[in-house]
């Protein structure tokens, strides 16, 4: 688009209210993307004026969660730059000098409105039908009315007067990605910028850093698009210039409603504690509203760059699809080296309490890599590498048809030869052409093959189980044949 091909400034601006969400690390890539398509910048900056729900722990997870996945800024928190702060908290005076400003100038004007009030006003509205917006109630008392309350300690926020639909029927402005977009001012009505004259509210908070930090594009979600009319009439009464808007779709969960914990992990750390990969959550945090020129789907963060461009991004809602994750996981820790994966895995994701040298859990990972999802598969999926007491079934031992009488004579036919063969014979391709005599003199592969598996492992799926056979070694495997042969003997 060739808007961004003018050093564009982005910013990414979450409130440390919470962990990092999903939502809001999708935002910060395609901000990412925009910056590094076009030679901008791309700025990290904390809207922690919430004193009361901001939280230090909740800015570090949104710090170490942007740098997890390799959203590194070019300027902001930690980085610094000569447009900051970029802490809301440590600007109280900026604002302060605008809301004054605006007050002076007759554009805002103090509410002192209680809330019950507000709400009578507001259920009244919606009784009619109408959309709610504030009554003006405040909006005509006189100087004297005003410092008279003021005066007498009376609680109150300050309003911005919005022009009446005879001087401005609408404000309007063309969306990056929506396209036009008009609101009528009633719909507006007089909306709070600010506690008093040192705490301001979002709108207003947002439109002064914005203005500060030289921000000319601004992209984020689309449930901001009602704040973007009141943005825009701020910008208006404060004599700044008004950046570009973009409004990206929301991420909807299944069944198309917000996004919630309902359907399972929403934050960034949720993801990396399951064993996500970072490549695999950007590859697929792009793919949601945005899509390729071409069918391709796998994307490196480099690729994306090189193939984003906002024209791309879908105006509808984005599914959340976990299979679509867990596939590009899976492929992701496919491309992992087994010294890479073993270095992902220890220790959070290894069985604890075992001691096992480091080649041997190496040969595990080798083997099982092709079924793990996420790194947190590993443990349920290799537990049978790792202990000896393994529960299964009777049922689960026997092929298809097969009688536990017919299983439990293969296994002890199969763990006679073992043991009577000398310990240096011990090979995966000695025990493949042991297996295969076997099945060869039954005429059924499956009923040899099957009740071994099944004795290594107590599943039904599992890699080769003579693959399982030689990583386990000899003595693990007749144990294990006894233990099989031990459980088709009893009557449960």
């Amino acid at each position: 688009m060739a808007e961004f091909i003018q050093n564009p400034r982005v910013r990414i601006a979450p409130s440390p209210t919470g962990f990092l969400h999903i939502g809001t690390a999708r935002t910060a890539l395609f901000n990412y993307l925009i910056a590094k398509k076009y030679n901008g910048t791309f700025i990290l900056r904390i809207e922690d004026t919430d004193l009361r729900r901001s939280a230090t722990k909740y800015e570090k997870s949104i710090i170490e969660g942007l740098k997890w996945l390799g959203l590194e800024w070019d300027e902001g928190v930690k980085v610094g730059g000569e447009y900051g702060p970029y802490r809301q908290s440590e600007k109280i005076a900026i604002y302060s000098k605008y809301i004054n400003q605006l007050y002076d100038e007759g554009k805002i004007y103090p509410c002192f409105c209680s809330k019950k009030e507000l709400d009578a006003q507001r259920l009244k509205q919606i009784k009619k039908k109408n959309i709610p917006a504030y009554s003006g109630k405040c909006r005509n008392l006189s100087k004297a009315e005003v410092e008279k309350k003021m005066k007498a300690g009376k609680k109150f926020i300050f309003r911005f007067k919005t022009p009446s639909v005879t001087e401005r029927p609408t404000v309007e402005f063309e969306d990056l990605i929506k396209g036009k977009i008009s609101v009528k001012t009633d719909l507006i009505g007089d909306f709070s910028i600010s506690k008093n004259f040192n705490m301001p509210l979002y709108n207003l908070a947002v439109v002064i850093d914005d203005y500060k930090m030289k921000i000319n594009y601004v992209i984020r979600g689309e449930d901001h698009i009602s704040n973007t009319p009141k943005q825009i009439l701020l910008y208006e009464a404060l004599g700044f210039a008004i950046p570009k808007f973009g409004h990206l779709p929301l991420i909807l969960a299944p069944d198309k409603s917000k996004m919630s914990k309902r359907f399972g992990a929403t934050s960034i750390d949720e993801f990396r504690k399951m064993g996500y990969l970072p490549e695999a959550l950007v590859n697929f945090m792009a793919l949601l509203g945005w899509h390729s020129k071409t069918d391709r789907e796998i994307f490196t963060l480099k690729e994306l760059i090189e193939e984003f461009s906002i024209e791309q991004i879908q105006q509808s809602g984005a599914i959340f699809n976990i299979e679509k994750l867990n596939w590009l996981n899976g492929y992701y820790i496919r491309q992992k080296s087994i010294d890479d994966l073993f270095n992902l895995l220890y220790p959070n994701f290894l069985p604890s309490k075992i001691k096992l040298d480091n080649d041997y859990i190496k040969k595990v990972i080798a083997l099982e890599r092709e079924r793990i999802k996420k790194l947190e598969d590993f443990k349920k999926i290799t537990d049978y590498f790792f202990r000896d007491n393994i529960r299964y079934s009777k049922k689960l031992i026997c092929w298809k048809d097969q009688k536990v009488k017919e299983a439990k004579e293969i296994l002890e036919d199969l763990l006679n030869t073992i043991e009577e063969a000398d310990k240096s014979l011990w090979s995966k391709e000695w025990l493949r052409n042991v297996l295969m005599k076997k099945s060869e003199e039954i005429g059924d592969r499956g009923q040899v093959y099957w009740p071994f598996r099944v004795a290594l492992t107590g599943k039904d799926k599992s890699p080769d189980p003579l693959d399982i056979a030689e990583t386990l070694g000899r003595d693990k495997v007749i144990s294990r044949l006894k233990n099989a042969i031990k459980k088709l003997a009893t009557k449960r």
